[in-house]
């Protein structure tokens, strides 16, 4: 059995919580929230489980084998840190951290002490995210060309992070996990709005080699809700609606064929439209899967996918796209 402690109890704690305490193998032995309100939901909630005000009380406590830190990003590196000191492995809600080198510091600590990092990314655990990795893994798709993610809404506004940090860390992370191919350079603009110096809007491109280019669009600004993912390539092209009821992935036979040496010059190209089909997707809920791999992990020893240094590629790019921001969209290598 696993025993596990959770920090913060805000906007996605009860949801982390709730699964834990729900999973064979698993157990949800301690909640802390130095927020009084919090704590009283998490009472009500859960009241047989130990609730605390203080992280050092559930951190040092030997009781606990796993720390799920569900906080603020600023807070992230100072918490993991201490878990892992204590001899706790770390469940850590996204973004990891707040710079590449507080990630880095986190990986070597966990590696010393053989621990287990899990950065939570939760999409990769969705059925739409497993069957597009599925499909692109066994290169239905064929040769890729662009990964295009449009992520809008009307807020909810962060006060610590911009747009790119909050919304484009859950499709950076997707596209890490489904791209093989590593990223060379970021460029990124935006706007804040509101006298806040907080961008609320922005685009953010990542380069890759061999000419793959994805980008992605973030707003809190929207008057429409939009979750949507174009995939590229050679043989066939997928849309991912993650708003979608039934059909949230979708796979076209489109595309553009150049047969000649000579077309390509004159740009004589022949379009491809064939049939589209949607594959049966998995609907179980990503965050319990997640939470049963965590708890395997653990147990058998296994490097999670979205490690300390899936975390670390993430927080990569988004320190990028900050250095781009401040440059006025100028590329920062990566």
């Amino acid at each position: 059995m696993i025993n596990i402690g959770v920090i913060g109890y805000g906007y996605w704690g009860p949801n982390v919580s709730r699964n834990f305490n729900s999973i064979p193998g698993a157990k949800l032995c301690s909640i802390c929230d130095f927020d009084e309100n919090a704590r009283r939901l998490a009472k009500i909630g859960y009241p047989h489980i130990e609730v605390l005000s203080d992280v050092n009380d559930l951190i040092t406590s030997e009781k606990i084998d796993a720390v799920a830190i569900a906080t603020p990003v600023f807070s992230h590196f100072e918490l993991a840190k201490k878990a892992l000191n204590n001899g706790k492995h770390i469940f850590v809600e996204k973004p990891f951290t707040t710079t590449s080198s507080q990630a880095e510091e986190l990986i070597s600590i966990a590696e010393r002490k053989k621990l287990k990092i899990m950065v939570d990314h939760t999409f990769i655990f969705t059925g739409a995210v497993r069957k597009m990795k599925d499909l692109i893994d066994n290169k239905i798709l064929g040769d890729l060309y662009y990964y295009d993610s449009t992520r809008v809404n009307l807020g909810l506004f962060q006060h610590d992070v911009n747009v790119i940090w909050d919304l484009a860390t859950h499709d950076i992370a997707i596209m890490d996990y489904l791209i093989y191919k590593k990223p060379i350079a970021v460029s990124a603009v935006g706007a804040g709005h509101f006298g806040r110096d907080i961008e609320d809007v922005a685009y953010l491109t990542v380069y890759f080699e061999d000419n793959f280019i994805a980008h992605f669009n973030v707003n809190w600004l929207s008057p429409v809700k939009i979750r949507s993912t174009l995939v590229g390539g050679k043989n066939k092209m997928l849309l991912w609606n993650d708003l979608e009821a039934d059909e949230k992935v979708k796979i076209y036979d489109k595309g553009v064929d150049i047969k000649t040496t000579e077309g390509a010059y004159n740009l004589l190209v022949d379009y491809r439209s064939g049939d589209m089909y949607a594959p049966k997707i998995d609907r179980k809920e990503a965050l319990r899967t997640e939470g049963e791999y965590f708890i395997d992990c653990i147990k058998d020893n296994k490097t999670p996918v979205n490690d300390g240094y899936a975390g670390l590629r993430v927080v990569k790019i988004l320190e990028a796209s900050t250095k781009s921001l401040e440059d006025s969209g100028k590329m920062v290598k990566l």
